[in-house]
């Protein structure tokens, strides 16, 4: 299997919950010993654009799933400590245990160069190989991951342990499930898919057909809870205008479906029908259940984080998360739950200029290749199309492959130079510069930004140097319906996000000070006795006992 190839293996067979698994050609093993009253089922969760922020500003009104959660172990500063803070990267630190500089997911897309016919923006969580001349689709797969996930250990330990992932965007699902999964489900369109070559299982079917049924029907809105007042209001950005929607659904809307709190709750209903078709957590060793839930995200994108579509959807998903937890109860499954976020998220700028912020302003139009491309090219006598490629106006910069070094060198010193003197931008760093510095070992909360960018950095796909916006300054030029708030920068309303472990039983604490989501995956090894080969994780084991005992014992 491709994304364990670094950890070759042979698997013993072995009923017993004490399981081993021996290297060929010495590489590391990874065993299994279950402790006594280890729990029988991981629920890892994230929510999708769920910011540290956003979790104090709701904390208090929580009264569902998210208040059951808070007296577990509270880490409410927790970080996707990377400088690429979007959905594939943030999904694929969360159960490997490695920032996006060791699985190689470095955005959501990047810029392959290596084709003859031609640059391609390759998505993050799309096999090209199967592409079709001419297509708008592509064929969904983990291919670009290039370590294991913790569910994929567990079944190297112990092939009976189920790994199982649901989502509301594939990559969600592929990055927290891996490349060795039993059932993965993501929705696409107007119900939940899977992966090619493979029929949905009965429990997809029969949740594609109830939403087959709502989707003919409609909803009506959802209500307004009284302490939302104040965010009520209506905003205008550019053609769109936001801050008062209410989730209504016409019959056969399958876009308002899926911006809105019915997603999230149509992706926890098939989780719990998954546990019941996979007797997940009823096994002789422990299973997993990775669930992402996208519409907080899709909010965001289409509303900003803080109006009152916001608000219902944060309400909404409390209440369904507590339904699937006592769903959960009810089978009497000995269950830990972890819940963290991708990455977080920013307002629009046109409603923090109204609170106080009034230095939020959109990207302007120099900072795009585009533009670089012109004037660089003028200046050389070069093409200027396709000169300089990015994907956004931010981030990861390419330049054309057929340049000479000497000139590649001379561009990026001059587009640093260019792009640095803009008043929008923070910094420039090339992607020698970020190769060259240390990968950070001090808490996040303290690391330069070229500690965050190293963080993202895999020379596999990241581009020729990285443009940093200022604080406040948005990526997105002219925003339009659906699109008028966004993430992705290295400031901290991105990379700050809760991390929330509970248990049935479980002393509970707070912890405030800055952990990583790469931690998470070796603590939950630890809870079921996973013994992973030495150095496999960027993350470290957090004690999730807030009492005398330590849940990370001999693994610590």
């Amino acid at each position: 299997m491709k994304s364990l190839s670094r950890y070759a293996a042979v698997l013993l067979a072995c009923a017993a919950p004490v399981v081993s698994v021996f290297a060929q050609d010495g590489a590391p093993a990874v065993s299994q010993q279950v402790p006594a009253g280890a729990p029988k089922l991981i629920v890892a969760i994230s929510i999708d654009q769920f910011s540290a922020d956003i979790f104090a500003q709701y904390r208090q009104r929580f009264t569902g799933g998210f208040a059951r959660l808070t007296q577990g172990a509270v880490f409410p500063a927790g970080f996707q400590s990377h400088a690429a803070t979007e959905t594939c990267p943030g999904h694929s630190t969360i159960l490997t245990g490695n920032r996006p500089a060791h699985t190689g997911i470095i955005a959501n897309s990047w810029i392959d160069q290596s084709v003859t016919t031609g640059p391609k923006v390759v998505y993050c969580a799309e096999d090209v190989s199967k592409r079709t001349a001419g297509s708008k689709d592509y064929v969904a797969s983990p291919v670009h991951l290039l370590v294991p996930t913790l569910g994929e250990w567990m079944k190297k330990a112990n092939p009976a342990a189920r790994n199982i992932a649901v989502s509301g965007k594939d990559r969600g699902a592929l990055m927290m499930g891996g490349h060795d999964i039993d059932q993965v489900y993501w929705w696409k369109g107007k119900q939940f898919v899977t992966l090619a070559g493979r029929e949905l299982g009965a429990t997809a079917v029969a949740e594609n057909a109830e939403i087959d049924k709502l989707l003919a029907k409609g909803a009506p809105a959802f209500p307004l809870p009284a302490w939302c007042g104040r965010q009520d209001r209506a905003v205008q950005a550019g053609t769109a205008t936001v801050g008062t929607g209410r989730f209504a659904l016409k019959a056969g809307e399958g876009d308002q479906f899926r911006v809105s709190p019915r997603l999230d709750r149509a992706t926890l209903d098939l989780a719990v029908k998954l546990v019941d078709e996979q007797k997940l957590g009823k096994n002789s060793v422990p299973d997993i259940l990775a669930v992402s839930l996208s519409a907080t995200d899709y909010v965001g994108h289409a509303t900003g984080t803080e109006g009152a579509e916001m608000c219902i959807q944060l309400t909404q998903l409390d209440m369904a998360l507590g339904d699937f937890f006592a769903s959960l109860d009810k089978r009497g499954i000995d269950y830990v739950v972890v819940l963290t976020a991708d990455h977080g998220g920013f307002d629009l700028p046109e409603r923090l200029h109204e609170q106080a912020l009034e230095k939020s302003a959109r990207v302007n139009s120099a900072v795009s290749p585009e533009a670089l491309s012109a004037t660089l090219g003028k200046k050389y006598g070069l093409e200027a199309k396709g000169l300089i490629l990015s994907d956004g106006p931010s981030g990861d910069y390419w330049l054309r492959r057929d340049l000479d070094p000497g000139t590649k060198g001379k561009l990026v010193d001059d587009a640093k130079a260019l792009l640095e003197a803009d008043p929008q931008v923070e910094v420039v760093l090339s992607a020698a510069e970020i190769a060259a510095t240390p990968m950070p070992t001090t808490s996040p909360e303290t690391w330069t930004l070229a500690e965050r960018a190293r963080a993202s950095y895999n020379p596999l796909h990241s581009g020729d140097f990285v443009v940093f916006l200022k604080r406040g300054v948005v990526p997105i030029p002219a925003p339009r319906a659906g699109y008028v708030a966004t993430h992705g920068s290295p400031w901290d309303y991105d990379r700050r996000v809760p991390i929330l472990f509970w248990r049935k039983g479980m002393t509970g604490f707070e912890q405030p000070s800055g952990v990583e989501t790469v931690d998470i995956a070796p603590s939950l090894a630890a809870l079921i006795g996973l013994k992973i080969p030495q150095g496999a994780f960027d993350g470290r084991c957090l004690d999730l006992d807030g009492g005398t005992g330590n849940t990370c014992g001999a693994v610590k």
